[in-house]
């Protein structure tokens, strides 16, 4: 069945927006009473309604769901707690010096119980004023949240910022959570003993989704609504052949080589939403070589892209130095390059021959794309011909390299083939 063009373009509009949405993205996490959604908004909820005081680490690696998660619990918690909710964001790459971060609290703080805020105030005014904002919110039965992003970096320094909200929040008359996000596992032990000590040691890891959730994951994000938003037969086709693909062992491995590389959420929304551009939009169908080009894409190459270009010369330059390198020759220079180079003339009586001081230019040529380098810079007063050199691109990468050059002959490769550097 060939789609018709207005669904295809609507379900291109459909998948982008979701990939772009981190609500739609982890809302079935809040069907599962284990997921760190449901402890988090547990946690928080605890502490808006018994009125206690409580502090929280998000830990794990970027792009496993921290903040994605952290916002999708605090928007639910606005809108079931409107107006016992205030909200200070702070992040440790704008705010980790204590002043700084003093004051953007009270900036925000003022913005948000609409009084003035006075650029002019010292960093003493404004810590009081935070402890004088959490005392009489909390008389008013409202919390404030504070999300650090970067939470480590708030670490550095004196940790004044830490102290005086941690011990304010030892008063029984203060209200509020304090929620730091990190990729710092230890992020905990970087805490002063005084620190250490007010905090509530709560921390929720977020580890990269197994490969079964991963699969839900595809289905959920990328499967059509059956109902009246697209043709019924369309939508169907659609989800019968994404469940096909899905378990298409082509797929499983376009898949896990992206696994291999970063199983974190974050590269697999990135990797979707490249194959979803790739997406047809005459056919309106999504096929294995559209995940496969969003792998070429997100997973560039700068060193076989420079040899997509490379002149026959310096393509015979940097097959020459793998095959002296294969040999174990551990130094070499560009005159020995240039003696492989003639074996190789002579062995197989090709017609790319070129003069010595055509080659030296090619050399330098490679040289300055980065392919090859000297092995030192201690000879630094010498001619280029005699300072040793090495490759700097591997022998697999350099065949593909060869592969994809349209100018390559095919020699070379055969080079290759003859000697297994595939």
């Amino acid at each position: 069945m060939e789609a018709e063009t207005p669904s295809a373009e609507k379900t291109l509009n459909l998948l982008r927006s979701r990939l772009c949405n981190p609500s739609f993205i982890f809302s079935p996490l809040k069907s599962s009473p284990d997921s760190n959604y449901s402890k988090l908004k547990f946690l928080i909820s605890n502490s808006l309604t018994e009125g206690c005081n409580t502090s929280v680490l998000l830990l794990g690696p970027r792009g496993c769901g921290k903040s994605a998660v952290l916002e999708l619990v605090l928007v639910d918690l606005q809108t079931e707690y409107a107006d016992l909710i205030s909200v200070v964001r702070l992040n440790g790459l704008l705010h980790s010096d204590d002043t700084c971060s003093l004051k953007e609290v009270a900036r925000q703080l003022c913005m948000e119980h609409h009084l003035l805020f006075s650029k002019m105030a010292s960093s003493d005014d404004n810590s009081e004023f935070m402890i004088d904002m959490l005392r009489e919110c909390g008389l008013a039965h409202k919390t404030i949240i504070f999300v650090l992003d970067e939470f480590d970096l708030f670490t550095q320094g004196k940790q004044r910022l830490l102290y005086s909200l941690l011990d304010a929040m030892q008063s029984l008359s203060s209200q509020a959570v304090v929620i730091g996000l990190s990729c710092r596992l230890d992020a905990d032990q970087l805490l002063e003993k005084r620190v250490r000590s007010r905090f509530s040691h709560r921390k929720l890891l977020f580890d990269p989704p197994p490969i079964e959730e991963l699969h839900g994951l595809l289905v959920h994000i990328l499967s059509l609504p059956t109902d009246s938003t697209f043709p019924h037969k369309y939508s169907t086709e659609f989800n019968s052949r994404l469940h096909n693909l899905l378990g298409d062992k082509k797929f499983s491995e376009v898949l896990n080589s992206l696994l291999n590389v970063d199983n974190s959420v974050g590269s697999l929304l990135r990797f979707l939403f490249q194959a979803v551009c790739f997406m047809d939009p005459e056919t309106g169908f999504l096929a294995i070589d559209n995940f496969r080009n969003a792998i070429s894409c997100i997973r560039r190459q700068p060193k076989q892209e420079n040899l997509q270009d490379a002149s026959v010369l310096e393509l015979y330059i940097l097959v020459c130095m793998n095959r002296l390198e294969a040999k174990e020759q551990s130094s070499y220079n560009f005159n020995v390059v240039m003696k492989e180079y003639k074996a190789v003339h002579d062995n197989y009586q090709t017609s790319d021959y070129y003069a010595q001081n055509v080659c030296l230019r090619a050399f330098e040529h490679v040289l300055d794309r980065g392919l090859i380098g000297f092995t030192d810079s201690k000879g630094r007063s010498q001619s280029i011909e005699f300072r040793p050199v090495r490759l700097l691109i591997a022998p697999h990468e350099l065949y593909q390299g060869l592969k994809s050059n349209r100018s390559c002959p095919a020699i070379l490769q055969k080079l290759f083939d003859h000697e297994s550097y595939k």
